[in-house]
């Protein structure tokens, strides 16, 4: 059964101290429209550039997940991120006036809060998630660290950590259904060993920590140094460590609380793919670097795949629309026309075909030895079937001309020949405003993904 995208219905706010700069955060949540996924918004530069939370930004996995694009950078994304998935959330913008989130209590609940807070809502367009068919797997061989996802009914996470050291050894976490993140991880906080707070605090990393939002596992001798330093840098007059070797700030929400966190990141860090899964993760010795290797791996094959899905139509059945029926929505004429039917139209996408002739125009000049089908025509052609979307919103689609306004990440992948049959495949990226149209077009020959292109067109009436 397909799923509804959900967003939020109010803005909230957040605020909080940034776990290494120190700094006051404050963060806003704010509803965002279908097909939007998740984005990070920096208002505090000129501009209020935005960050998608895409696996290719990642630049660094120092203490976090850190993006950057165009210079502009978000630090530590993972446990909002995992938030907003774990509630089931699709789209999400977080404006946000510092490069890191506020750290909290180390964990996700207080962002679950707020966002529930605002009140989760259903949007109208179906949930694109990727379908896991067979496993895929990355291994680390410097590190061990592994992560493997299966086939399985929904998105489960499994995560098995081993740290090799007498205090902390291994342990796992399980996360059998995505609804349960909130009551199992989301509380779980972010922890660190005793010698890594030892030189973060020796590299003024950790000005925002206190130890309210770390679990700090002494895994060597404190030495009065070093008591010291931890008294000043978390204003504390006494610190002592528990039995369980943890230092006397928390007490653990449950006993493998450090693999439930590690398994809040996994999540948090596979949310960059952009896209649901639906299939169970295994990760072993997990980590942000392993995690976001995988995430790129995982968009990359995604993003493969979805080229290489080619409908399929049956061309035996009548059209939605014919020849005659096509013109008089569109201005085009022959020999200009480039679409001969329209198979499949709804408000936010659009299917046509044309049969390529060896009697067309274009290819009197375009290599008459070798025929090819001009590239721009294909564009052409996939913008003339987008039009054919644009122009049925309106009542009187023979008043108005459609008109190019961009095209971007225009690739063409195969040949087009005399003979072949061309599918055209628009959808809307954003919805229609003020006559505007931004889509994502395909085209289609022999099974094979043969162009694609963003297109943005824009109606305007004929005076």
């Amino acid at each position: 059964m397909s799923k509804k995208q959900k967003t939020i219905q109010d803005e909230i706010t957040l605020s909080g101290v940034g776990l290494h700069t120190g700094n006051e955060v404050m963060m806003v949540f704010k509803p965002a429209p279908e097909n939007h996924g998740f984005a990070f918004k920096r208002v505090d530069l000129e501009g209020s550039p935005i960050i998608e939370a895409k696996a290719e930004y990642v630049t660094n996995t120092q203490r976090g997940t850190n993006l950057e694009k165009n210079g502009v950078q978000i630090q530590t994304s993972e446990h909002v991120l995992a938030a907003a998935v774990g509630l089931d959330i699709d789209n999400l913008l977080i404006e946000i006036n510092a490069s890191e989130p506020p750290i909290m209590d180390g964990s996700s609940k207080f962002f679950i809060e707020a966002l529930e807070e605002a009140g989760i809502v259903e949007q109208e367009a179906e949930v694109e998630e990727y379908v896991v068919k067979e496993i895929i797997s990355y291994k680390d061989e410097v590190t061990g660290s592994e992560i493997i996802l299966m086939p399985a009914d929904e998105y489960q996470i499994t995560t098995m950590v081993d740290f090799g050291t007498k205090i902390l050894g291994t342990q796992n976490a399980t996360l059998d259904t995505i609804s349960d993140f909130k009551e199992e991880i989301s509380a779980a906080r972010t922890f660190s060993f005793l010698h890594e707070i030892e030189m973060l605090l020796e590299n003024d990393l950790i000005k925002g920590g206190d130890l309210n939002n770390a679990i700090v596992y002494v895994d060597k001798e404190l030495s009065d140094s070093t008591m010291q330093k931890l008294k000043k840098a978390f204003n504390k007059e006494n610190i002592t460590v528990k039995p369980n070797g943890v230092l006397d700030n928390l007490t653990l929400h449950w006993a493998n609380e450090a693999a439930r966190h590690k398994l809040l990141d996994v999540i948090g860090d596979l949310a960059l793919t952009g896209t649901r899964i639906r299939g169970k993760v295994i990760a072993n010795k997990p980590g942000h670097s392993v995690n976001t290797t995988f995430a790129k791996k995982l968009a990359k094959i995604i993003k493969q795949e979805k080229r290489n899905n080619v409908p399929t139509y049956d061309l035996n059945q009548p059209p939605l629309m014919d020849i005659h029926k096509i013109m008089d929505i569109l201005p085009h004429r022959p020999p200009f026309l480039l679409i001969d039917r329209i198979i499949e139209l709804s408000d936010k996408h659009v299917v046509g075909m044309k049969n390529v002739t060896m009697n067309e125009d274009f290819f009197v000049g375009h290599f008459p030895g070798a025929p090819v089908m001009p590239g721009v025509l294909q564009v052409e052609a996939m913008a003339q079937c987008g039009g054919v979307l644009v122009l049925n919103t309106v009542p009187d689609p023979e008043n108005y001309l459609t008109y190019f306004m961009k095209m971007d990440n225009v690739k063409f992948k195969q040949k087009v020949l005399p003979g072949d049959t061309l599918i055209f495949k628009s959808e809307l990226i954003t919805p229609i405003r003020r006559g505007i149209a931004h889509m994502q077009a395909y085209a289609y020959a022999n099974g094979k993904l043969v162009c694609e292109a963003e297109l943005m067109a824009q109606i305007s009436k004929v005076k």
